[in-house]
């Protein structure tokens, strides 16, 4: 874990300006205004609650960069390093804001990145094209440098969670503990070594820890509450954990065996195994993100698990902790150098348990990178919580 981190530059964002320049130029649009408070913070460096009243960045493809903003955020504007700032009133005043804010620009061809239908018609009229594409995404889809190191640091402190899960679960367990205990006491100490090494040089920033923790058969809910159950002997537990830093995000997961671990638990982790290396595998070759979750997949088919699938093998992450790229049917985005995906395999069975693993993978020029370890330093059969 590295104290010597800092926030992203404002030569990151300016260079980040560029980038999207480049973008809207190969659309043939006059610039992009970014509605969306992920591509405000990649275009800007502010990272601003996104709320009912909109914010926005122009960046033209010629000429200086406009920040339209509330009045209420005026001082938060500073700093940035754009100079043209411009503020509205209040929301929901008299004159949409994001109305307002083409009419700044101008009768311009614009790429916007998101917009309310009930706007469309008025929007065509402020524009002389209007193009309704996320531009910003495909360019924040491949990180830079400065953005994969903020990825790399915070995938240990998801790692931080679940290796106090594994080293303290099963005492919490026996105790008497539930799945909100067990929780509580790891989400204080990662959160705690995350805000002790990084709260000085990060604050402002987004930051922090997201966790969930289910047993038995509630395990079978890819998506569920954690409640105030206790874990049962020969039960799996579950843990997916994201963490961020810097307002860039990673995630790792496992899934332990309380108690004693048998057979089918072995056989069901072997084959998530096989299903992660081949979801780093097909990234490494430089696959489509499709054709990244069919090989994937396939090793949960091919070992008979193919009835418990429930999702996608994996997501994009950055800015957002579930972008684009999907590794997922219907994405056919081919995987290149500078990419970061969830590798998330999955076995859902019912009213009976619930397997997750999770790896963050890097992609390289080389490769793949996995930043996040507790797989790969814990082996399935050390993946058991003693009561």
């Amino acid at each position: 874990m590295t104290g010597g981190l800092a926030p992203l530059s404002q030569t990151f964002h300016e260079e980040a300006r560029d980038r999207l320049r480049a973008k809207a130029s190969q659309a043939d649009l006059d610039g992009l205004l970014l509605l969306r408070a992920s591509n405000l913070a990649y275009a800007t460096g502010l990272f601003l609650s996104e709320n009912e009243r909109p914010m926005g960045v122009w960046v033209p493809v010629d000429g200086a960069p406009i920040l339209m903003l509330p009045d209420l955020e005026r001082e938060n504007a500073e700093g940035t390093g754009i100079e043209d700032l411009r503020f509205y009133n209040e929301y929901p005043g008299e004159h949409p804001a994001e109305l307002w804010m083409l009419d700044q620009i101008g009768p311009k061809s614009v790429g916007v990145d998101r917009l309310e239908a009930r706007f469309l018609d008025a929007a065509r009229e402020h524009c002389t094209r209007l193009d309704l594409t996320d531009h910003a995404i495909a360019v924040r889809a491949r990180k830079q440098p400065e953005e994969i190191a903020l990825t790399i640091e915070a995938a240990q402190y998801a790692d931080l969670f679940l290796r106090h899960l594994l080293d303290t679960g099963g005492d919490i367990i026996a105790d008497g503990g539930t799945e909100a205990d067990l929780m509580a006491a790891c989400l204080a100490h990662a959160r705690g070594a995350l805000l002790d090494t990084h709260k000085a040089n990060f604050a402002g920033t987004p930051m922090g820890i997201t966790a969930s923790v289910h047993s038995g058969p509630r395990a079978a809910l890819p998506h569920g509450a954690v409640l105030e159950r206790r874990p049962q002997p020969g039960e799996t537990l579950l843990a997916g954990i994201g963490a961020s830093l810097g307002g860039y995000h990673a995630e790792s997961g496992i899934t332990l065996v309380v108690g004693e671990m048998s057979a089918d638990h072995r056989s069901v982790m072997s084959a998530m195994a096989a299903c992660d290396a081949a979801g780093a595998a097909a990234c490494a070759a430089g696959k489509t993100c499709e054709e990244v979750n069919v090989a994937a997949l396939a090793e949960l088919r091919s070992a008979g698990l193919g009835d418990t699938i429930r999702h996608r093998i994996g997501h994009g992450m950055g800015l957002d902790g579930q972008e684009a790229p999907w590794l997922a049917t219907g994405d056919a985005t081919h995987v290149a150098d500078g990419m970061v995906f969830s590798n998330e395999p999955g076995v859902y069975r019912p009213g009976r348990d619930g397997y997750r693993t999770i790896n963050t993978m890097i992609v390289t020029e080389t490769g793949v990178t996995i930043p996040s370890r507790m797989q790969a330093d814990t082996p399935i059969d050390a993946r058991v919580l003693a009561i």
